[in-house]
């Protein structure tokens, strides 16, 4: 019988990433053509010099794992059982990477007008730590406050770059000054989490246990609105509707972003986000949410017709801020990141 010559594998092509932007850890989806095993052999995702674990393969999708370490630059998947010098095309993902990995939020982190970042070190409740907020500076030095405050929860800026914290242990508010020193703004706020700022300087608290506060500038509380508890925390974000958005996890894996009007009224955002946390908004009106969506876990973007889809995947997440470049700071339980994003944060346009 005559021999038959080996052939190499076909180069597989890929069509797109499903998010093209993660965290060191998050998944991606690859679909393309050519991607399925070669008998008990996985095609090779690379990134870079990297090469990511694969959990699934078929012929037109992979699942894949960002590995540890991977920059943002060209993804390729080499076929399963083929030559090192067959591959295919190249899409570009966008990889966060860590700025600081010994913090720990628990909701968003704030950036200043400068592109300083603030963030906490919140830990279990009642917990009393040496350093409990931080400023990260543009060159991403990580600098602790001066502020003694138990289980740091909530942040926002006012119009001025004031810094304002909400303790959820003690159910108060503090203004933290330039040099670190944190002096109480409000109290009896209850589980004190989410904090946010309307257009004309109003402050509103977010206690978990299903309660809004609003807080005028001369420092007088309201009730705003009433919502179902929370078992983690509530977190606030206006949008450019002047409408407050709240998201607030709770035992189910379908949760609601709620929207309340200027007037207190709430009503449904959207349904189907699992364990939902902290929120923003960018300049065209759209709302990111950490969070899972159907299945999967990260940052979800919802446009103002409510259309949602994941756009950075990830674990872990709590939180996320825009910064200037434009870029994305985003947050876990344990570290803070940065991440090139295409989209300027919202700036809260004036009360008509």
């Amino acid at each position: 019988m005559p021999r038959q010559e080996e052939t190499s594998a076909a180069a597989p092509k890929i069509h797109r990433l499903l998010p093209a932007a993660a965290l060191p850890g998050g998944d991606l989806r690859i679909e393309g053509e050519g991607l399925s095993p070669h008998g008990s052999a996985l095609p090779v995702v690379q990134f870079g010099e990297m090469n990511g674990p694969i959990s699934v393969s078929s012929e037109h999708a992979l699942m894949v794992r960002v590995p540890e370490g991977a920059l943002s630059g060209s993804v390729q998947v080499r076929p399963a059982g083929g030559s090192d010098g067959v591959t295919s095309n190249g899409l570009h993902v966008d990889i966060a990477v860590p700025i600081s990995e010994e913090l720990h939020p628990v909701a968003n982190p704030v950036v200043d007008r400068q592109g300083n970042i603030y963030a906490t070190f919140s830990g279990a409740r009642g917990q009393s730590v040496p350093v409990s907020l931080f400023r990260i500076d543009t060159n991403y030095t990580v600098k602790p406050l001066a502020a003694a405050v138990l289980n740091p929860t909530g942040l926002a800026l006012d119009r001025e770059g004031a810094l304002f914290v909400s303790s959820r242990h003690e159910g108060s508010v503090y203004r933290v000054a330039p040099n670190g020193v944190a002096v109480t703004y409000a109290e009896g706020m209850g589980v004190a989490t989410g904090l946010a700022f309307d257009a004309v300087e109003n402050l509103y608290v977010g206690d978990r246990s299903g309660t809004i506060f609003k807080i005028d500038r001369e420092r007088k509380t309201f009730v705003f609105a009433t919502l179902e508890p929370s078992i983690a925390a509530y977190h606030l974000a206006f949008g450019p509707d002047h409408f407050l958005y709240v998201s607030g996890p709770t035992t189910s894996s379908f949760d609601t972003i709620w929207r309340i009007s200027p007037q207190g009224e709430v009503e449904p955002f959207f349904r189907g986000l699992g364990r939902p946390q902290g929120l923003a908004f960018d300049r065209d009106g759209r709302l990111y949410v950490a969070g899972s969506l159907r299945g999967r876990r990260g940052i979800v973007r919802i446009t103002p017709h409510r259309e949602a889809e994941l756009v950075i995947s990830g674990y872990n997440l709590v939180g996320l801020a825009f910064a200037p470049g434009p870029a994305m700071i985003l947050a876990t339980g344990s570290s803070v990141f940065h991440l090139d994003w295409p989209a300027a944060g919202m700036i809260l346009p004036p009360e008509p």
